[in-house]
C-alpha cells in the first residue's frame, strides 16, 4: 500500500470533527443607561474571557470612549456618558486585537510582559513577541 492509499484510508477512518465556532468568544457587552452613566453589566465576565487585569481594560475602554469610568463593589464597570452597546463592543474588539489575540497566528494564548519597560504580548502558542503599542 503506498502513501497515498494509506492517507486516504487514514482519512476515511477518522473521524468528522464539527466546529461548533472558535473556544475564545468574547461576550457581547450589556450595559444599560443610569441617569449619566452607563452600566457596563458584564464587565467582569469579559475580563475574565480576555484574561487580562481589570484596571488595564477600564483604562483602554476610558480612552477608546473618551470619558471617566469606575468599576463598583459588584464588579460592573460605570463609564460616565451614555454609549450603546455596538461602541462598547467596539472597544472591547479594538482591545482584544490590541492586546489578547497574537499577530502571528491570532490564537489568544498570550499574555502581557514587560521587556525593557515596553509593554510586549508574548504568544504561547507560537512563541511570538509583539509589541502592543502602549
Amino acid at each position: 500500500m503506498d502513501y497515498d492509499d494509506q492517507l486516504d484510508k487514514a482519512l476515511e477512518e477518522s473521524p468528522d470533527i464539527e466546529s461548533e465556532g472558535s473556544r475564545f468568544e468574547v461576550p457581547d457587552p450589556n450595559v444599560r443607561p443610569e441617569g449619566n452613566v452607563t452600566v457596563f453589566e458584564n464587565f467582569q465576565s469579559v475580563v475574565d474571557t480576555l484574561g487580562r487585569d481589570e484596571s488595564h481594560i477600564l483604562k483602554f475602554l476610558q480612552n477608546e470612549l473618551g470619558t471617566s469610568g469606575h468599576i463598583d463593589e459588584s464588579g460592573r464597570a460605570r463609564l460616565t456618558g451614555d454609549f450603546r452597546e455596538d461602541r462598547i463592543g467596539r472597544a472591547v474588539d479594538e482591545y482584544t486585537g490590541a492586546f489578547v489575540t497574537c499577530p502571528e497566528c491570532g490564537l489568544p494564548d498570550t499574555r502581557l510582559v514587560d521587556e525593557q519597560g515596553t509593554t510586549m504580548l508574548k504568544c504561547d502558542a507560537c512563541g511570538a513577541l509583539s509589541p502592543t503599542g502602549e
